[in-house]
């Protein structure tokens, strides 16, 4: 949850510390995008028809997913730096719908949707000035599921890293970066009810006394938290937690 700054005595080093904050999370996921790009562009036509590692979805639909969750934010985006509000998507049902058609596209209008909104939704990023970062975007239409415009870019490259590896065409949650698996940790720690220590950073995220401690790499931690993965890779000192899809 984003805590609003005072706006009463904003000092000067604080603001450009913010602004050093936003510029680094915007190169982050300015790299994602970029690794992410690469494999699409390498995947053959035949393979988009095939499974990804999302039950129900082929690859197809994960790329068409990541293209319209980019125009989605986008077009919020811009709707805030307008002053006219728009919602993220238009309802579940249509985003659903608008999934499938679009999964449905011949790969090179699948890979170029992608491109296009990933360059708009730089773009609008750039474009919404930082005394509104913390005005709220409804997710669709009257819906209770919000968020400000300051968690975009972290939002943005959480779909972006974990729909990678969604693809099963190589990219692995071994290959993230460090800095984004204990961002992820960080988000999804509480759906665990246990202790979480990663092995390879200094960290250890702390849950009641009680819970039983998950130890592995912030990567696998990661995985194990979005429900996509039983912990294979992880140890416990207790019964491991079963984690719902997410």
């Amino acid at each position: 949850m984003t805590v609003p700054a005072d706006p009463s005595t904003p000092s000067e080093p604080l603001a450009a510390a913010a602004t050093s904050v936003t510029s680094d999370a915007r190169v982050a996921l300015d790299r994602s995008t970029r690794r992410l790009i690469r494999t699409v562009d390498g995947l053959e036509d035949a393979s988009y028809a095939e499974a990804s590692l999302l039950p129900g979805w082929t690859r197809a639909h994960v790329v068409a997913h990541l293209a319209l969750n980019a125009e989605g934010l986008a077009a919020a985006l811009r709707g805030v730096a307008d002053g006219v509000p728009v919602a993220m998507y238009a309802g579940d049902a249509a985003r659903d719908d608008d999934i499938d058609k679009l999964a449905a596209s011949r790969p090179t209008t699948l890979r170029s949707r992608l491109y296009g909104a990933t360059t708009d939704l730089a773009d609008a990023l750039a474009s919404v000035p930082g005394d509104l970062h913390e005005t709220v975007i409804e997710r669709t239409p009257g819906s209770t599921r919000t968020f400000v415009v300051g968690e975009v870019t972290s939002m943005r490259r959480r779909e972006v890293e974990i729909h990678h590896a969604d693809l099963g065409v190589g990219y692995r949650p071994s290959d993230w970066p460090a800095d984004f698996a204990v961002l992820l940790v960080d988000r999804l720690a509480p759906r665990a009810p246990a202790t979480l220590v990663a092995t390879d950073v200094d960290r250890t995220w702390q849950a009641d006394p009680g819970a039983p401690t998950v130890t592995g790499t912030a990567a696998d931690l990661g995985w194990w938290l979005t429900g996509r993965d039983p912990g294979d890779r992880l140890t416990s000192d207790g019964a491991m937690p079963r984690i719902e899809a997410w």
